[in-house]
C-alpha cells in the first residue's frame, strides 16, 4: 500500500462560519437536545450581558409555534454603524467568529457570552435567523440562511425599516435540521435556566412564552431577593436548621456573592456561577469557598471547645454535609475550561472568593454563635457516619483486591485496554447466558444482575455497600466510588470505556435502568459526566416477510413505518424480553457495534437532575405523585 500524499493541497481552509457547521460539537458540546438548547442560552447570555452593563431591565424569550425561538431585550441594541472593515458592525458580529464588544472592558465590565463566538455560532447552526435592532430612533433589519446574509446592505449599512422610540435587539432563529438530531427545544430545561438567571439578577425581569401547540404557557420570572431566594427554593422540600446566610464583597476586582443554608438531610448541594453561567463542573471559585469554609468551621469548633486538641479535624465533606449554597462571581476576564464553559479555571477567583468568604462569614458567625453551633453539629454527625462508612468501604475494597468478581457471574473480556473495552449490565441469568455466548470476547464483558437492585436513594451507606449486586459492579468497574462521606473514586482506573445497561424493553426493564442510573448518579457521577454510561436499545419486534430478509423494529413507530411501506404478508415476532433472543439474535441487534442502537446518558441541568432523582426515588410520596400526574401524558406505556 502506497503512502497517502500530504502536501500543500492537503490543507483545507474553512471560510467564514463553515468551520462551525463542519464541527458543531466543538462550539456547543453536542448536536442533541443539550446542544440545541445551548443555542438559546448563547443568545440569552448576550441579553443578560446588556443587563450587567446597566442597559437592559427586561428580556422576552418565546418558543414560537413554528419551532423557532425569539429572544428580545430592551438593551442598547447591537451596533449598526459602519465598521472599519467596511460593513455594518452587526454583520461582523453575527457572521464572524471572535468578533464582539467583549474583548476589552469598555462596553462590558463583565460578560457571560462567548467573546464574539456565541451569536455567530447560533447563526451558523440555524436554518434561518432574523434580526431586528432598535437604535437611535430607527429600526434596522437583517436576515441570514445557514449563516449566509440574505439582506442586501445599503452602502454597507443595514436597511432601515421603520422608526421607534425603543432600544434593544430581537433575534429569531430556527435550528438547522441538517445539523441537529432533533429541532424541538426542551421547554423544561429552558424554564429552569430562565428562572436561574432571574435569581442571579434580582433587578432583571424575564418573560417566557411558549406558543407551541398543546404547550401554551406564559410565565414571568422576577426574583428581587436574588440568590437567597434561590437557596430557599432549592430547600423548599427540606427542613432548614437556620435562615439563609447571605453575603457579598469584592476582591481582586472580582465581585463575589454567596448564599448558603443547612438542612437536616445529609447531602451537599453547592452550585457555582461565573457571570451568570452555571459552572456544572465547578472550578476555582468553588475551591476558594470550600477551602475557606472548612478552615472556619474547624477553627470555630476548636474555639468553642467542640473539637479537642487530640481530635481529628472535620473533613471538607463533613463541614458541607447538609449545605445548600450558591456561589456567584462576576469576573472581568474569566478563563473557562472548554467552549461550553462548564468549569471556571481563573486562578484569581480562588483567592477572591477565599478572601470575601473569610471576611464576611467571620462577621456573621461572631454575631450568630448558635447558627455556627448548629452547622458544627451537622459536621459532627457527618463525621460519625463517615467513620461507619469507612469501615464498610474498607471491608469492600479490601476484599476486592483479592477477589475481582465476588459472585462469579462476571464474564470478563480478554483485552485490558480500557479504551476498547465495554461492559454490559444485563438483566437476568437467561439474557446473561445468551449475551455471554453472543458477545465478542475480546472486548465485551457481561455482568448479569438478578432483578431490581437496591434503591440507593432510600438506603443508608452501609446497606448500599453490603448489597451483593452493587459490590460486584463496584469491583468490576475498578474505579471505586464517591459519595457524601469521602471520595475514593478515580476515573483513570475505569476498566471499561462504555458501561451499557441492557434490560428488557418493558416497564420492568425501565425500572431496573432507573435504579441502576440512580446508583451511578449518586455514587459514580463522573461516569455519566464523562460520557461512559449508555442504555442499550434492544428491538421490540422482528418482521419476517414471506420473501426476503427479516427486519428488526426497535419501537412502535418503526413498526408503523414498516406496515406502511412493506407490501405483502409478513409474520411479526414480539420480543417480550432479552431472554427470548438466542445468542446470534442478541449479537445482531444489541451487541454488534455496527448494527446496535445505544443511548448515551447525559445531564443537561445538574440541579434539576438532583431534584428529580430525589423526588422520584426518595421517600417523600406527595411530590412524586404530583410529578406523575403532571407528566402522565408524556409516558410511553408498554403494550
Amino acid at each position: 500500500m502506497g503512502k497517502t500524499q500530504y502536501d500543500a493541497d492537503s490543507i483545507t481552509v474553512l471560510e467564514g462560519l463553515e468551520a462551525v457547521r463542519r464541527r458543531p460539537g466543538m462550539y456547543i458540546g453536542s448536536v442533541g437536545t443539550k446542544g440545541l438548547n445551548h443555542l438559546i442560552y448563547e443568545i440569552l447570555d448576550n441579553s443578560v450581558d446588556e443587563h450587567l452593563a446597566g442597559a437592559c431591565s427586561e428580556i422576552w424569550v418565546t418558543l414560537e409555534a413554528d419551532g423557532s425561538c425569539t429572544v428580545k431585550d430592551n438593551g442598547r441594541g447591537i451596533p449598526v454603524e459602519m465598521h472599519k472593515k467596511g460593513v455594518s458592525a452587526e454583520r461582523i458580529v453575527l457572521s464572524t467568529l471572535h468578533a464582539g464588544g467583549k474583548f476589552d472592558n469598555t462596553a462590558y465590565k463583565t460578560s457571560g457570552g462567548l467573546h464574539g463566538v456565541g451569536s455567530s455560532v447560533v447563526n451558523a447552526l440555524s436554518e434561518s435567523m432574523d434580526v431586528t435592532i432598535c437604535k437611535n430612533g430607527q429600526i434596522h433589519h437583517d436576515a441570514y440562511r445557514r449563516g449566509v446574509p440574505t439582506v442586501k446592505l445599503v452602502n454597507g449599512l443595514l436597511p432601515v425599516v421603520g422608526k421607534t422610540k425603543e432600544t434593544g435587539t430581537r433575534i429569531n432563529f430556527r435550528p438547522d435540521p441538517e445539523i441537529f438530531e432533533r429541532t424541538r427545544f426542551k421547554a423544561d430545561w429552558l424554564k429552569s435556566r430562565l428562572h436561574e438567571t432571574a435569581y442571579l439578577n434580582p433587578r432583571l425581569t424575564i418573560h417566557y412564552e411558549n406558543k407551541r401547540a398543546g404547550e401554551e404557557e406564559t410565565v414571568t420570572y422576577s426574583e428581587p431577593d436574588g440568590i437567597a431566594a434561590y437557596v430557599r427554593e432549592l430547600n423548599a422540600t427540606k427542613t432548614p436548621i437556620h435562615d439563609p446566610i447571605y453575603f457579598k464583597g469584592t476582591s481582586e476586582q472580582i465581585e463575589v456573592e454567596v448564599a448558603l443554608q443547612f438542612v437536616d438531610t445529609f447531602e451537599e448541594n453547592v452550585l457555582g456561577f461565573c457571570n451568570n453561567i452555571f459552572t456544572q463542573e465547578g472550578g476555582t471559585h468553588l475551591v476558594g469557598f470550600k477551602t475557606r469554609f472548612t478552615q472556619m468551621i474547624n477553627s470555630y469548633a476548636k474555639e468553642l471547645g467542640i473539637l479537642k486538641e487530640k481530635d481529628a479535624k472535620f473533613t471538607g465533606a463533613d463541614t458541607r454535609n447538609g449545605m445548600t449554597a450558591v456561589v456567584a462571581v462576576r469576573h472581568p476576564d474569566p478563563i473557562f475550561e472548554g467552549q461550553t464553559k462548564t468549569k471556571l479555571a481563573s486562578a484569581d477567583a480562588t483567592k477572591a472568593v477565599f478572601n470575601v468568604t473569610g471576611e464576611e462569614l467571620q462577621l456573621f458567625f461572631d454575631r450568630n454563635v448558635e447558627v455556627v453551633k448548629g452547622i458544627i453539629a451537622c459536621a459532627e454527625k457527618s463525621a460519625k457516619i463517615r467513620s461507619a462508612a469507612e469501615k464498610a468501604r474498607t471491608n469492600l475494597l479490601g476484599k476486592s483486591k483479592f477477589s475481582f468478581d465476588s459472585n462469579g457471574k462476571l464474564a470478563n473480556c480478554e483485552s485490558r485496554d480500557a479504551e476498547k473495552c465495554e461492559i454490559f449490565i444485563v438483566e437476568g441469568d437467561s439474557a446473561g447466558g445468551s449475551a455471554k455466548m453472543g458477545r465478542n470476547r475480546r472486548y465485551q464483558a457481561i455482568l448479569p444482575i438478578r432483578g431490581k437492585i437496591l434503591n440507593v436513594e432510600k438506603a443508608s451507606i452501609d446497606k448500599v455497600l453490603a448489597n451483593a449486586e452493587i459490590k460486584t459492579m463496584i469491583n468490576a468497574f475498578g474505579c471505586g466510588f464517591s459519595e457524601g462521606y469521602g471520595n475514593d473514586f478515580d476515573i483513570t482506573k475505569l476498566r471499561y470505556h462504555k458501561i451499557i445497561l441492557m434490560t428488557d424493553a418493558d416497564v420492568d426493564g425501565s425500572h431496573i435502568d432507573t435504579l441502576l442510573l440512580t446508583f451511578l448518579y449518586r455514587f459514580m457521577p463522573d461516569l455519566i459526566n464523562n460520557g461512559h454510561v449508555y442504555i442499550a436499545m434492544p428491538p421490540l419486534y422482528k418482521a419476517v416477510p414471506k420473501k426476503g430478509d427479516g427486519e428488526y423494529l426497535y419501537d412502535e413507530k418503526a413498526l408503523e413505518r414498516y406496515r406502511k411501506t412493506h407490501r405483502g404478508e409478513f409474520t411479526l415476532q414480539r420480543f417480550k424480553g432479552l431472554g427470548e433472543m438466542d445468542a446470534e439474535q442478541l449479537w445482531e441487534t444489541t451487541l454488534n457495534p455496527e448494527n446496535r442502537v445505544l443511548k448515551r446518558v447525559e445531564i443537561e441541568d445538574a440541579r434539576m437532575a438532583s431534584e428529580i432523582t430525589e423526588m422520584l426515588m426518595g421517600s417523600d410520596v406527595p411530590p412524586r405523585r404530583q410529578f406523575i400526574y403532571e407528566h402522565a401524558d408524556e409516558a410511553e406505556i408498554d403494550a
